[in-house]
C-alpha cells in the first residue's frame, strides 16, 4: 500500500535551490520536476555549511544546453575578417620591388652585352719588343665587331697562342669601342747556334727569334746548344742565365756546362765565372754583380770569379 505522506522541504531562505535538501514550492508539478531533475542530473558539488546561498540552481545546466542547441547551424556568418599583418605586407612589397629592380638590371646588362654600340673597333697593343704591335693586332683581328663585355683575357690569350714570344696577356675595355691589350713577352737569356743562324731562347728553351749576327745581341752563346749538350745541362745553364740581372747578362760572351753541378760563364773580356749548380742562383747573382763592380787592379787583375759557394766567394 502506497504511503500518503507528503515530502517536506526545509527552506534555505531562497527559492529555486536544489541539492540533497533543495527547496521549492510544494505543488505537485514542482515536486515531480525537482525530483526528476535531481535524479537524472545529480549535482557534483555538495552544499557546505554556511554556503547555502552559493549553490547552483538545478535548472542551469539544462537551460544552458537548450541555448546551445538553439545556435544557428551555419557559423560561417559569424567569422570575422582580420586585416593582413603589416610585416607580411611590407615583406611582399620589398620582394616585389627587388624583383622589379633585378629585371631592370638584367635587361640593362643584356643590352650592354649584346649591343653593337660597344663593338670593338680599335685595338691598342703595348709591351712588345720581340714582336711588333702589327703582329699582335693581326692575331686579334677576330675580335673586331664583337661587343666589349663579351671579350675575356682567356679569349685574347687563345688568339695569341701561335705567337710563342707571348708569355701572358691582359686586356682592358675602353668604351665605347676600344680594346687595350698589354703583352708580356718571354725574356731571351741566350743564343743557340743552329747552322748559320743563332736562335734566341728563354729559360725554358723556347726559340723566340733568330739572328745571323750574334754580336748584335747582348746575350751569351750556349756552347753546343740544347740539342748537343742535352736537355738537363741546357736547362741548368738557362736557369743560371735567367737569374742574372740584365747588365751582367750583357757582359757575358758564352756559357757552358760539363754537368748540372759545373756551370761556367765567360765574360766578353775573357774572365771566367765558376757558378757551380743552379742552387741559390738568386744569391749567386747578387754576389757576382757586387764583385764585378769592384774597381779592377791593374797589378793584380782578376781572371776567375768563383761564386759556387756564394757566402764565401773567391777571386783569383
Amino acid at each position: 500500500m502506497a504511503s500518503t505522506r507528503r515530502p517536506t522541504y526545509t527552506s534555505t531562505g531562497r527559492t529555486g535551490g536544489h541539492g540533497p535538501h533543495g527547496t521549492g514550492r510544494p505543488d505537485a508539478a514542482g515536486e515531480d520536476a525537482v525530483i526528476s531533475a535531481s535524479r537524472s542530473v545529480p549535482e557534483p558539488e555538495t552544499q557546505k555549511p554556511g554556503k547555502a546561498g552559493k549553490t547552483r540552481k538545478a535548472g542551469v545546466p539544462l537551460l544552458g544546453r537548450g541555448r546551445k542547441a538553439e545556435q544557428p547551424a551555419d557559423s560561417a556568418a559569424n567569422v570575422l575578417a582580420f586585416p593582413e599583418p603589416k610585416g607580411k605586407r611590407r615583406k611582399r612589397t620589398v620582394l616585389t620591388v627587388a624583383a622589379t629592380l633585378l629585371a631592370i638590371v638584367a635587361a640593362l646588362l643584356a643590352g650592354a652585352i649584346f649591343s653593337p654600340v660597344l663593338a670593338v673597333d680599335t685595338i691598342a697593343v703595348s709591351g712588345t719588343r720581340l714582336l711588333t704591335p702589327a703582329q699582335v693586332e693581326a692575331a686579334l683581328e677576330p675580335l673586331r665587331g664583337k661587343p666589349l663585355p663579351q671579350i675575356t683575357d682567356e679569349e685574347v690569350g687563345r688568339l695569341l697562342e701561335p705567337l710563342v714570344q707571348v708569355k701572358s696577356v691582359s686586356a682592358e675595355a675602353r668604351p665605347p669601342s676600344g680594346l687595350a691589350v698589354e703583352v708580356r713577352e718571354r725574356v731571351p737569356v741566350a743564343l743557340v747556334k743552329q747552322g748559320e743562324q743563332y736562335q734566341l731562347v728563354d729559360v725554358e728553351g723556347v726559340q723566340l727569334a733568330s739572328t745571323a749576327d750574334p754580336a748584335s745581341v747582348s746575350l751569351p752563346v750556349i756552347d753546343g746548344g740544347a740539342g748537343t749538350i742535352g736537355q738537363d745541362l741546357f736547362r741548368a745553364t738557362a736557369a743560371v742565365l735567367g737569374a742574372l740581372p740584365a747588365d751582367v747578362l750583357a757582359k757575358l760572351s758564352n756559357a757552358s756546362a760539363q754537368s748540372v753541378d759545373a756551370v761556367e760563364l765567360k765574360l766578353v773580356d775573357g774572365q771566367t765565372i765558376i757558378w757551380g749548380n743552379a742552387g741559390e742562383k738568386e744569391l749567386k747573382a747578387k754576389v757576382l754583380a757586387a764583385l764585378l763592380k769592384v774597381p779592377a787592379d791593374p797589378k793584380n787583375p782578376v781572371r776567375v770569379y768563383d761564386v759556387s759557394v756564394p757566402r764565401h766567394p773567391v777571386t783569383r
